[in-house]
């Protein structure tokens, strides 16, 4: 089988994981064919090569206007539901996104149904989180493993001010996953990123005896000093 094992020692976000499936093999033009059956906002996919820390991988940025549409759970469960999109994929962004609505529930104390995403529901996560799904469907995975995830430490601002890090959504996400900070004075893993391994990953463990066939490295916009991004 198709296996991918996720080393997230510098955390996960969407864009990491969009351009690390990229650098492993996945096809950019199966993925803007595949996100144009997604009724969102239009946006352009940006996709070029990075290096962080002397590493050399795939940098993928959503470029979207703001948009002032509220998107609720229901809003975005109808809207894939709609998608023009392979059956596995759907299932796999429909579960993530469910995934991160119960996260944001929890957090804000009200029923999933009146969840409103703020950041996680922005154009790009969509595209991350769809994308992703495409990707991995494209590139035959059939089972999704990951390593304990670096977090990292100290504060963000967020849509409502200043957050601890791991934000709350995250600590939600990942609660049962093994986490620890990594070190770094920043958002290393982002409720999208969190939400992919959450609703994906069968387990989180150290790496597996493997026969290694590609590797891909996803990188982040930010550079820290600490670690390749």
């Amino acid at each position: 089988m198709t296996f991918a094992y996720f080393d997230c020692f510098a955390g996960v976000a969407g864009d990491m994981v969009l351009g690390a499936l990229l650098d492993a093999g996945g096809s950019v033009e199966a993925l803007r064919s595949g996100l144009a059956g997604v009724p969102v906002d239009r946006f352009e996919l940006e996709v070029t090569g990075a290096e962080r820390g002397g590493v050399g991988g795939t940098h993928v940025r959503v470029r979207a206007e703001r948009s002032h549409v509220i998107r609720n759970w229901a809003y975005l469960r109808g809207a894939l539901g709609e998608a023009d999109l392979p059956a596995p994929v759907r299932d796999r962004s429909l579960a993530t996104f469910a995934r991160l609505a119960e996260a944001e529930a929890r957090v804000h104390r009200k029923p999933v149904e009146q969840v409103h995403f703020h950041e996680v529901g922005a154009v790009d996560a969509v595209v991350d989180i769809v994308g992703s799904a495409l990707l991995l469907h494209e590139l035959g995975v059939t089972e999704l493993w990951a390593s304990p995830v670096a977090t990292g430490t100290g504060l963000v601002r967020g849509e409502h001010g200043m957050l601890p890090v791991p934000v709350p959504a995250v600590v939600e996400l990942l609660q049962d996953v093994p986490v620890y900070s990594g070190g770094v004075a920043a958002e290393l893993t982002t409720p999208t990123g969190a939400a992919i391994l959450a609703a994906g990953a069968a387990r989180f463990t150290d790496l597996p005896a493997m026969r290694v066939s590609a590797v891909g490295y996803g990188a982040g916009t930010r550079q820290h000093d600490e670690l390749p991004n």
